[in-house]
């Protein structure tokens, strides 16, 4: 027989696809690592074979028995005290898959033992082995809720993370219990990425002040968030400038909550709020209209002015100003760099460059770009974003990429703002 199996396997060569019950025995009796491993893959090995290589000295070969579906559960519970990390990680990520698919009338005993090896499972010192668990049940309503109570509340991200986001057997009360007690951020965060997440639990959410829970709260659209929390989270936002981006984008904004919002955030991101919504042309006016008067307030001390203009040539000279750096710039709202900056690519003082910027002339801003060499794309981009022109004054690209009007038309246009000087 062993003559056998050595010129069966002769170069360690994969099993044949049958096996008989001597074949079996003589790889359990003199059989290579490779060999055993293979076997223990296999979901047609017969359950002694599986329950016999459970103990086996060679780690790969018991990770192929933790892994496998067909290892019978008197092997499984042998494993589940098993010294190797990633035996008990490979047991809790199969039981856990295998548990929600069993129904409770099918097969009861095996049922029954494969919740009490999950749940210990669930309770294994090792981080890893009880997120095994907690990955492969958190979507289903098939498994105790005493069991999804535990992992919801582990201490450890990758535990509870799973189970607060998507368990469908956590209610409002248990969320806004974990919530009170004090959790994790990325806990936090996690409840705020629910599928549906309810007034009071946003409520809850947002008194914690946790700004990544609160963001991640912004961005889901399906957050019931009233507009006393909106009210309050804007209070908070306001000097706080990750927020800036999730609540300017949040649908569904109400004109009074846009108002508030507009007076603090970015330009770039104030047109990106009105062009998600559905403002009338007078609202949208007296919204950006709002925003200019508070821009034309923002100016920086001399001092600090006389750091951004060296800085402004220094990029000039290094051939750094062009296109993607205008752009740059206003999606990073550095809007005191980038006056100096277009001053020194159109050849104006700053001043001059600030008037413009302020007119709320589309013409203007425009012939101020064509003045700096920027292409018309960017034009538009700085008019919409940065100037925040008017949407009746705006000019656009002929053929999507020429400047629309003429060279002297431009200098003209910029002459009015130049001639002061």
């Amino acid at each position: 027989m062993l003559k056998k199996l050595k010129s069966m396997f002769a170069g360690e060569k994969d099993l044949p696809k049958t096996l008989s019950v001597e074949d079996e025995q003589s790889i359990l009796k003199a059989g290579s690592e490779r060999q055993k491993r293979q076997l223990a893959s296999r979901k047609d090995a017969r359950p002694e074979v599986l329950y016999y290589l459970a103990e086996d000295e060679a780690v790969s070969v018991r990770r192929a028995i933790a892994a496998n579906p067909s290892t019978p559960i008197q092997a499984d519970e042998i494993l589940k005290n098993d010294q190797d990390d990633e035996v008990r990680a490979e047991l809790a990520r199969k039981i856990g898959r295998l548990v929600p698919d069993m129904s409770s009338a099918e097969q009861k005993s095996l049922r029954d033992k494969s919740i009490k090896l999950l749940e210990e499972l669930a309770q294994d010192q090792l981080p890893k082995v009880r997120a095994m668990v907690a990955e492969e049940i958190k979507k289903t309503e098939f498994v105790p809720k005493s069991l999804v109570d535990r992992l919801a509340r582990d201490i450890e991200d990758i535990v509870c993370g799973p189970i607060l986001q998507y368990s469908p057997l956590l209610n409002d009360d248990d969320l806004r219990e974990i919530i009170a007690a004090g959790t994790s951020s990325k806990a936090l965060e996690a409840i705020a990425r629910r599928e549906l997440v309810s007034e009071d639990v946003s409520s809850d959410i947002a008194g914690t002040l946790d700004v990544p829970a609160i963001s991640a709260l912004l961005t889901n659209s399906n957050a019931q968030i009233r507009e006393d929390t909106l009210d309050q989270i804007i209070s908070q936002a306001e000097s706080v400038e990750d927020l800036h981006k999730p609540l300017a984008l949040k649908p569904q904004l109400s004109v009074r909550a846009m108002k508030r919002i507009a007076g603090f955030v970015a330009s770039a991101l104030v047109h990106a709020m009105m062009e998600q919504s559905e403002l009338s042309e007078d609202q949208a006016e007296e919204l950006l209209e709002k925003v200019r008067d508070r821009l034309a307030a923002e100016k920086v001390g001399d001092d600090e002015a006389k750091k951004l203009a060296l800085k402004a040539q220094d990029f000039f000279e290094r051939g750094m100003l062009d296109d993607a750096f205008v752009v740059e710039q206003i999606t990073k709202n550095r809007r005191e760099l980038l006056m100096q900056c277009l001053a020194v690519m159109s050849d104006l003082p700053a001043e001059t460059v600030r008037q413009v910027i302020l007119s709320k002339s589309g013409r203007a801003v425009t012939a101020l770009c064509w003045k700096a060499e920027l292409s018309m794309r960017t034009a538009y981009e700085v008019q919409t974003k940065f100037a925040l022109v008017p949407t009746a004054q705006l000019l656009h690209a002929k053929h999507g990429t020429k400047y629309p009007i003429k060279e002297d038309e431009l200098e003209w246009h910029l002459s009015y703002f130049t001639e002061k000087d």
